[in-house]
């Protein structure tokens, strides 16, 4: 069933194959162990151009695993935005340096002041990997230690393609909350869409499901991890 598609034209990071700039991604909304207890994801690298027939109504299959394996549908709206490496990806140098609270003072009220006793988690929570739909960026780590992904046809170290979270934001990282969605975020009556998950899927336990694809070559086949 269709989970996504981007064009080229609205992520200008997006490397896609020769002679392509529409990615379509698909998934099986059932788990598939033993290998992943998460929906098996399929890539499509298309030509716009070439697409003549499009479904006003995509079909959806006729049963699910989960609930949160069928995604409401909505418009996604790009934007770029910078983000850094997950801490864990840091040395331990980088690390200590990030604990230096008199460092952080120096950029004045850009820093929020309550963590003074623990200035790393301000670049953890505010500066490092962005929650929410991603194409591209850093990769978020906390179900394990970081894990290099090897592309299985040239064992080309891999980069995050998509993610695919659970919530765009949680309760300890509501500073990525876009500015147009902050007043209107608030407890929604039952059955209503919830601000912080508008595809309504939901990956295990609240967790996010990344998709990692070869830099040299996009069309070989990809990889997928929980965390």
């Amino acid at each position: 069933m269709p989970l996504a598609q981007f064009y080229a034209r609205d992520i200008p990071d997006l490397r896609t194959p020769a002679g392509t700039d529409l990615l379509q991604v698909l998934w099986c909304p059932f788990d598939h162990p033993p290998k992943s207890y998460m929906p098996r994801t399929v890539l499509f690298w298309r030509s716009a151009a070439a697409v003549t027939t499009v479904l006003t109504a995509p079909p959806e299959p006729p049963t699910v695993q989960f609930e949160g394996y069928l995604p409401e549908p909505c418009l996604l709206l790009p934007e770029r935005i910078t983000e850094y490496p997950h801490p864990s990806e840091l040395s331990p140098d980088l690390l200590g340096l990030l604990n230096e609270w008199g460092r952080w003072e120096t950029a004045g009220d850009a820093v929020d002041s309550r963590y003074a006793s623990y200035p790393a988690e301000f670049y953890g929570i505010n500066l490092s990997v962005a929650p929410g739909w991603k194409v591209g960026g850093w990769a978020s780590w906390g179900l394990t230690d970081p894990i290099p992904q090897s592309c299985p046809a040239c064992d080309t170290r891999m980069r995050p393609l998509l993610t695919i979270p659970s919530r765009e934001w949680g309760s300890s990282d509501r500073s990525w909350i876009p500015y147009e969605l902050k007043e209107p975020v608030i407890p929604t009556r039952g059955g209503e869409p919830r601000p912080d998950q508008p595809a309504a899927v939901q990956i295990g336990r609240g967790h996010k499901q990344q998709v990692y694809v070869c830099p040299a070559f996009p069309e070989h086949p990809h990889t997928e991890l929980m965390q």
